[in-house]
């Protein structure tokens, strides 16, 4: 009987590139979802660009008496 030569398995280096696809793409979105997280708990600037400012902390126009 003769050897007969082994077929590779390119079922398993197909699932094993898909797994790493769906790893990254996770790990993608988990961090764009923790970046978006950390952007809502900062505060937003309106459309002039600047931060909002509270009336109470001093740092908005001056009123006049």
């Amino acid at each position: 009987m003769t050897p007969v030569a082994r077929t590779p398995n390119y079922g398993f280096e197909k699932r094993r590139k898909e797994q790493e696809r769906k790893a990254k793409k996770e790990a993608k979105a988990r961090r764009r979802a923790e970046e978006g997280a950390a952007e809502e708990s900062a505060p937003q600037e309106d459309a002039s660009g600047e931060p909002p400012t509270s009336a109470d902390d001093g740092a908005g126009t001056p009123t006049t008496p």
